[in-house]
């Protein structure tokens, strides 16, 4: 596998791009800013979202969507939760028909209430025996850092997983593979509200103990959902839920954290988001949830 398309340049796409470019496969990454996928041509770094990161030479930016996708082995999708049904729609036509599908977008859809993996078969009925979906607690400036980080790759298909598993693995990216799909996708996703209601608590100036106890309760609200949902319950417990709960409540890197401390100590949600150039994820899937 030598041709690898990455759709969406956020911070996490885009470390992800780097990640696979820095282990000899040539990256095409679409951007959807016109003048960032300009200035990363000349610059080889993504100034916007993921600064003062050195960009590999194997990875090359465009703003065409159809030159990211058409005639890549792999594709991995990282846009918005929110947005991926329309992109994913966009770019099916140009998919070939043996193309690993790889998404790492955390979320649940608002109108729908779907998980990703739902949105992937209503648009595509099919591709789920080619799917993939990547979750667990991974800071995308820690992994471009080259900073140790463990993930879970989730898909119905064992053999996709293994193969998934095969490309993204690294001397500091390790990958877990399992069949949950639904834990896997609800446990990344679930732990962006919790993460914003531990912010919330932060910024209160509540201490160690309420954020534990938000956690602690947080995780099990996460599982019986999970669990309602036809998930299993030992994903909770593993990298998708409990590392990734954790980790996005706890730490400085947290985008979901920091819009609920900002909140915590009083500012309005809409001035918040205003002044964020990334998305926190957990804003829109607590209405889902």
């Amino acid at each position: 596998m030598k041709q690898i398309g990455v759709i969406g340049a956020g911070s996490w796409g885009t470390s992800l791009a780097n990640l696979l470019a820095k282990e000899g496969y040539a990256v095409t990454l679409w951007v959807y800013e016109a003048e960032l996928a300009e200035r990363m041509a000349i610059t080889a770094e993504n100034d916007l979202y993921l600064p003062r990161i050195k960009l590999s030479q194997n990875l090359t930016a465009t703003q065409n969507l159809s030159e990211a996708v058409k005639g890549k082995q792999l594709l991995l999708f990282v846009p918005p939760s929110q947005v991926l049904r329309q992109v994913f729609s966009q770019a099916r036509a140009e998919i070939g028909e043996n193309a690993l599908l790889v998404f790492a977008s955390k979320g649940v859809e608002n109108n729908t209430l779907l998980t990703m993996s739902e949105v992937v078969e209503q648009v595509a009925p099919g591709s789920l025996q080619r799917s993939a979906f990547l979750s667990g607690p991974s800071f995308a400036r820690e992994v471009a850092e080259e900073l140790p980080t463990a993930v879970a790759v989730a898909a119905d298909n064992p053999a996709v997983a293994e193969q998934v598993q095969e490309v993204f693995s690294t001397r500091y990216f390790r990958t877990y593979t399992n069949q949950d799909v639904i834990g896997t996708e609800l446990g990344g996703a679930l732990k962006n509200v919790i993460a914003l209601a531990a912010g919330v608590s932060d910024g209160l100036g509540f201490g160690h103990n309420t954020r534990a106890a938000l956690v602690t309760r947080g995780l099990a609200e996460i599982t019986r959902i999970g669990l309602a949902k036809g998930a299993q319950q030992e994903t909770f417990a593993g990298l998708a839920g409990m590392g990734d709960l954790v980790l996005t409540c706890t730490g400085d890197l947290s985008r979901n954290r920091s819009v609920g401390m900002e909140l915590g100590k009083g500012r309005s949600l809409q001035e918040i988001l205003s002044g964020m150039q990334m998305v926190a994820e957990g804003v829109k899937t607590t209405l889902s949830a």
